[in-house]
């Protein structure tokens, strides 16, 4: 008798134990209960498995929703179709493989369809921090192996890491539901997933009617994806084979919590969560603004949400007018535009270069990955039916070739980077009738093609040495181009990046590059007529004239400041990763000295190669500190806080003259790399004959 009292209390207790304490697992036999208040919790209670009731319904649901984050967020619904209506719900594993739900009176409610036919007593339940349900066998911790997992059924969220799109091994279809409402988790109206026809890319729906496009992936970046907010973090990962065809995105190095979700209304959002204002933040919109509407101004129109007045957001693609120009000029755009001539399908057809776009409807388009672009412009002129042709890969200087058939639908213009398209036109409509602007001052010229709207005249202003000189450029119609004069020695990473012709570069050639650069940017930084920001600078843009001086080029990203302005705000971060100054990469702050921060970031790259000249012992003793002092300026130009970076005035001072250094901070975003030839500047004192430095280490 004493001992069942015993073995009765040793069950009750574990109950207990279960139901209050923090667990990440459950196993066969155990339960977890609406009644009880039962849990399971993720191991770093990131996310919680429970029972719940949405908005004002009395309905109880099976979900998972964030531990820590208050009003309550469910990113996953096991019930959606059949709720419980009251609170005996019950959870269980089975040694079968599966997860059932059931309520008070036994009857099953919802259980999991595993892939696999599993006899095994070791069957465990395990929600993990990256919110994924899994059952699995409790001594088999490979995914490959998993019997079940929530991320194969996504509701209306998709979590990082979380796949969307189709695995054809398991036969699904990975695809985000909108609630009824919320206060109903049934699946609404609206969808968000992969469309596989023609070339794959990510599609919103109403029903069966598409209303937004987020466009295909170019192996970099999606089309028609631009975030309100800068987001660095945020990686995309995808696949194409014949196995599986899915998005995803990751944000494996932020403590930022980020969630992509669809909303009743149907609006796809990417949120971010601000724990300090505890709030959520929106990082993209799929109604951000109104040419986000799924092919809004028809066949062969362009849609431009900046543009007011006059005809509206929308206009014609390059050798196309209104179909309708009564209707068009009122605003109806639906009936897009048409050819202006006829194409002659082979001879005296051409192609306009259509930048900075979202590309068109690829649900008609062909592809193939193994050609290069000149051989799908071929194709295109050889096939009277396609209409336009691109990259499918813009990595290596583009890869593959995505072939357009009849009309285009659902263009739009971006500030800024974007993909490129060719569009078939004739010959008549595709030659510019505009001639070559030659533009006065620099700045201005620099600023007005980046921004694409500025027409500018005259002639190029005579500027510093350590800035390329813009000879022309051309703006019309989307056909930016720029003369630069002639820089026999290309670019500085064509030679910093080539292992033979690294060598080539001694000390005093390096270090008359570093200087020239520094005083290109105090250049631009104090002595031009406007203050500008170039924001990428790195050694792909730096160009090398016939002596190996530096030019500083490529102002496609620059920012010009007037009168008293140091410094400015943007939700579009733009440039290099590694290159990026902290708070710009995180908050979109720039200034002056964002660019300090690209100096030092590149200067101590050139100078970790120097350790092949220590090797090689062709450094005098004198270059060696000087090398050094170099790398001390770097480091104090690289300091976490931009008021702790010098200006550019004063680097080129400490670069010509030998006074002595400032102590530089250990920065908080790059860690200095040695070699057994190369001494740690941080922990080494150098002395010269005439000059000394002390130990400089990190405070």
């Amino acid at each position: 008798m004493a001992n069942t009292a015993f073995i009765l209390f040793f069950f009750a207790f574990s109950a207990i134990l279960l139901m209050s304490t923090a667990v990440d697992i459950i196993t066969v036999n155990q339960t977890v209960t609406d009644e009880g208040n039962g849990t399971i919790d993720s191991a770093s209670e990131v996310f919680r498995l429970g029972f719940f009731s949405p908005g004002k319904s009395k309905n109880r649901y099976l979900g998972i929703w964030y531990m820590k984050i208050l009003p309550r967020v469910v990113v996953w619904v096991a019930n959606r179709d059949t709720p419980l209506s009251d609170t005996s719900g019950v959870l269980r594993v089975e040694s079968n493989g599966r997860l059932v739900l059931s309520d008070g009176s036994g009857r099953v409610i919802w259980l999991t369809n595993s892939t696999r036919s599993v006899v095994d007593n070791t069957t465990v339940a395990q929600l993990f921090d990256s919110g994924n349900l899994v059952i699995r066998n409790g001594n088999d911790g490979d995914p490959k192996n998993y019997f079940w997992e929530s991320f194969d059924y996504p509701g209306n969220h998709l979590l990082p890491t979380q796949k969307i799109g189709f695995d054809f091994r398991k036969g699904l279809e990975r695809y985000l539901s909108s609630w009824r409402s919320p206060d109903d988790p049934a699946p609404g109206n609206y969808s968000f997933r992969v469309n596989i026809d023609g070339y794959p890319q990510l599609m919103g729906y109403n029903h069966s009617n598409v209303i937004f496009r987020i466009g295909p992936w170019d192996s970099v970046e999606f089309s028609g994806l631009r975030f309100l907010e800068p987001d660095q973090s945020f990686i995309p990962d995808s696949a194409l084979n014949k196995e599986e065809i899915y998005y995803s995105y990751n944000v494996p190095n932020s403590p930022v919590i980020v969630r992509m979700v669809l909303s009743p209304d149907g609006v796809a959002q990417i949120l971010a969560w601000n724990d300090k204002k505890q709030i959520w933040t929106t990082n993209l919109n799929s109604e951000q603004d109104v040419c986000e509407q799924f092919a809004l101004c028809g066949p062969f129109g362009t849609c431009d949400s900046r543009k007011a007045g006059g005809d509206g957001v929308c206009g014609c693609v390059k050798g196309f007018e209104p179909k309708d120009p009564k209707k068009w000029k009122s605003g109806n755009w639906s009936d897009g535009c048409v050819r202006k001539t006829p194409l002659s399908c082979g001879n005296g057809d051409t192609f306009f270069l259509y930048m900075n776009g979202k590309l068109p409807d690829t649900r008609t388009a062909q592809y193939n990955t193994s050609m290069d672009l000149q051989s799908c412009k071929i194709a295109c002129l050889n096939n009277c039916s396609c209409t336009a042709y691109s990259n499918i890969d813009v990595r290596q200087g583009g890869m593959g070739c995505l072939l357009w058939f009849n009309d285009l639908n659902d263009i739009r213009d971006y500030y800024g980077p974007g993909l490129q398209f060719y569009v078939k036109t004739a010959d008549s409509d595709g030659t510019s009738s505009s001639k070559m602007k030659v533009i006065v001052p620099l700045v201005a010229a620099m600023l007005a093609i980046s921004l694409g709207k500025i027409e500018v005249n005259g002639s190029v202003r005579e500027n510093k040495s350590t800035v390329v000189r813009l000879l022309g450029c051309c703006i019309e119609d989307g056909e930016m181009l720029l003369i630069y004069e002639y820089m026999p020695n290309k670019s500085l990473d064509a030679i910093l990046f080539d292992e033979e012709l690294s060598k080539t570069l001694d000390w005093p050639m390096r270090q008359n590059i570093i200087c020239g650069i520094a005083r290109g940017l105090l250049y631009l930084h104090q002595d031009s007529r406007l203050r500008i920001i170039h924001r990428d600078l790195k050694a792909g843009n730096v160009l090398l004239d016939r002596e190996m001086n530096p030019r500083i080029s490529d102002f496609g990203m620059a920012k010009s400041f007037t009168g008293t302005q140091t410094e400015a705000y943007t939700t579009r971060v733009v440039g290099t990763f590694g290159y990026m100054s902290p708070e710009y990469a995180l908050d979109g702050t720039f200034s002056v000295k964002s660019d300090v921060y690209s100096f030092g970031a590149w200067t101590l790259y050139e100078e970790e190669k120097l350790s092949e000249l220590f090797d090689s012992k062709s450094l005098e003793t004198h270059d060696k500190f000087e090398a050094f002092r170099a790398i001390q300026i770097g480091l104090l130009c690289v300091n976490t806080y931009p008021e702790d970076r010098p200006s550019m005035s004063y680097v080129v001072s400490m670069l010509t003259c030998e006074t002595e250094l400032p102590r530089p901070m250990r920065p908080g975003a790059y860690n200095f790399k040695s070699s057994d030839s190369m001494t740690d500047p941080l922990t080494k004192t150098w002395t010269t004959s005439s000059i000394s430095l002390t130990d400089f280490g990190p405070r």
